[in-house]
């Protein structure tokens, strides 16, 4: 899945572990909306690599 449907899905099950008790499910909530974090970080890690390689406007990053 993508980084917003796992921090969305995430923060769902957070909230409805949060309200039922259900302290599982919660947890299942953070690992999800740490996994959506991390799918964030590694888009913006490679966006600045292709960026730092292109060097120049010029150059189709889809070429890299």
């Amino acid at each position: 899945m993508g980084e917003w449907t796992d921090k969305a899905k995430g923060k769902v099950k957070e909230t409805v572990g949060a309200a039922t008790g259900d302290r599982s499910l919660e947890a299942e909530g953070k690992t999800d909306t740490a996994k959506g974090n991390v799918k964030g970080a590694f888009e913006d890690a490679k966006h600045a690599v292709k960026d730092a390689l292109r060097g120049d406007k010029g150059t189709d990053p889809e070429r890299l």
